[in-house]
């Protein structure tokens, strides 16, 4: 089978089939995180080369991933918090005219049916391109392990250093990106934070929080902090750096 990667500013109609593709991946919390409803639909609009769609021979889009230049010194003191973080930065470079050192890798999201097709291959090494078509040397990405959500009440400093018998990581999409090249070089402590009321959490989560506590729910990677006397629930999400150098060498 044929695949092809297309950005958005080569094929702005393809910004359609984002909604589809997200909201078949994530849990509906994750879609409702402030600084991505903030700066997420104009990401299409101010950074198009960024975001793309692969495609096959049909024309139908299976999977999505978005990337975000932004600055950076180079050094892991010098990273944003995470994924929210990140996202805000980019904007904020770009506003103020500052040029960009690095890409940053938001998303890559695969439809259903197509996972463990080998696509993400395609997709990461399409992020690659993206970096050296805009002579970015480096590439990193605050992942989210695929199945850290089994293991919420493993901290994720201890879950990246889970390795197989062969000496690979444990966790799936964290092995991918391995196997590409890329290294290990920190925590997002804070990748992502979502605060909201204890009625909005049970919307999402089609659970009841009858008292506080912390409370496991179904695709977090670490528990929910449920106040019922604030009337509060708070998730605070940490992911793994992971970096691609020397990028445009490769």
């Amino acid at each position: 089978m044929v695949y092809s990667c297309i950005t958005l500013s080569q094929r702005p109609e393809l910004e359609a089939e984002m909604p589809r593709l997200h909201s078949e991946s994530w849990p509906e919390f994750v879609l409702n995180d402030p600084i991505a409803i903030r700066y997420w639909g104009s990401l299409f609009s101010t950074f198009p080369d960024f975001q793309y769609v692969l495609c096959n021979e049909h024309d139908d889009a299976l999977a999505a991933g978005h990337t975000i230049p932004f600055v950076w010194d180079g050094t892991v003191e010098g990273l944003p918090s995470g994924w929210d973080a990140v996202l805000e930065q980019g904007f904020h470079d770009y506003e103020e005219g500052r040029l960009p050192t690095a890409l940053c890798g938001l998303s890559i999201v695969i439809a259903p049916g197509f996972q463990g097709k080998g696509l993400s291959e395609s997709m990461v090494q399409a992020m690659k391109d993206i970096a050296v078509t805009h002579n970015l040397n480096d590439l990193v990405i605050p992942l989210r392990p695929s199945l850290k959500s089994n293991y919420p009440l493993i901290s994720m400093e201890e879950y990246m250093q889970w390795k197989r018998e062969d000496g690979a990581p444990f966790d799936p999409w964290l092995r991918i990106h391995w196997r590409l090249g890329a290294k290990i070089i920190g925590i997002a402590p804070l990748s992502m934070v979502i605060t909201e009321t204890v009625e909005r959490w049970e919307e999402w989560t089609g659970m009841s929080f009858p008292e506080s506590g912390d409370y496991t729910v179904a695709g977090a990677l670490s528990p929910i902090v449920i106040d019922r006397e604030q009337n509060q629930g708070r998730y605070e999400e940490a992911n793994i750096w992971i970096h691609y150098e020397n990028v445009l060498s490769t």
